[in-house]
This record gives structure tokens, sequence and C-alpha cells, in this order.
């Protein structure tokens, strides 16, 4: 069966966005554009570490290009995008490798998001002239898209379980053993 590449030159709409309650998350990288709908499933740390390394790239074009670069130092308030994920919510594939690049040519953002492989493969992006690699996501994306699709991702990720302030580790409902606390129970 053919490699299946669900590319996006340019689209929509690109959020990250989560269905569940705290704790029990599924987080969703989602693209629109026209007609065409495609959602795959991220772990949370991958959403964190995606937003993170995304708003560092963006700093760093516009380090680089001396403040030439098409890239806003802070997400523009008019692409906030706080609406819920759009419906039907299918999941192509799970995220198993991500690839994050500058199209210096065109000034955007490149996003590709493979699915999880069977071996090694997992962990590197397949090339596209590999017809028999895994499920691919491609979103391209201006400077401005991808400083709002940060910051959104960033709000998704912080909006879960609150954090023990003396452990980090997160906190249920219930409460949670800290290993800080000696083993006692936290509210």
């Amino acid at each position: 069966m053919p490699r299946q590449v669900f590319n996006y030159e340019t689209p929509d709409r690109v959020v990250i966005g989560a269905v569940g309650e705290p704790g029990r998350r599924t987080f969703f990288l989602q693209v629109r554009e026209a007609d065409r709908l495609t959602s795959v499933v991220l772990e949370k740390a991958q959403v964190a570490v995606l937003a993170e390394r995304l708003d560092a790239m963006l700093d760093e074009v516009v380090r680089v290009s001396g403040g030439t670069a098409s890239v806003p130092a802070v997400a523009p308030s008019d692409l906030d995008d706080d609406r819920p994920l759009d419906e039907p919510l299918i999941e192509e594939f799970r995220v198993g490798a991500l690839g994050l690049g500058w199209d210096p040519e065109t000034e955007q953002v490149v996003i590709e998001a493979q699915a999880l492989g069977g071996g090694e493969a997992e962990e590197v992006l397949v090339e596209d002239d590999d017809a028999e690699g895994p499920p691919l996501l491609r979103v391209r994306m201006s400077g401005a898209v991808a400083r709002a699709f940060a910051k959104r991702a960033l709000k998704v990720v912080a909006a879960g379980r609150p954090a023990c302030e003396f452990c980090g580790e997160p906190i249920d409902p219930e409460g949670h053993i800290c290993a800080r606390a000696n083993g006692h129970k936290r509210p």
C-alpha cells in the first residue's frame, strides 16, 4: 500500500486541542483547508516540546534575519483561536516523530508529523521518496500563524491538572501521594 501523505500548503486552520478530562486527555493536531480535515494524535509532552521549539526557532529566525523576516515577536491577537476542534474528530494516526523547519524562500514554518512506525523508523522522519513509509502530515504556515499556533498549544497543555507545589507532579482531583512529603497524600 502506498504511503499516505497529508500535505497542507495553505491551511485555513492549524490548531492543537484536547478532548477529555484533565489527566485523561487526548491531544490532537488538527489542520483544515477548505473541505479537507486531518486530525492526528500526539502525546502531551510532544505538544509542549513542539510549541516551545517552534517559538525558539521563530525567535532565532528573527535574530538571524536582523528583524527583516516576516515573523512577529509575539502572536498577533487577531489570530487567537479559542474555538473547539472541528468535527468530525477522526484520528488519522498517532504521531511518532515530529519535524520542524523554516523555509527561507517562502518564509514559512514547516511541521511534519509522522505516524508511529514498527521500529527504529518511528524516531526518524522517512524521506518523501520512500513509497513504503508510515503516514505523514506536512503543514506549512506563516510565522504569524505559527506564533498563534504555539501560543494555543501551550495554553492547551497548561489547562490540565495543576502541578504539586512540592514535587511538580500533577494532582488528581482526589489528590496525590507526594514523594517530597514522605508519601503522605496531599489534597
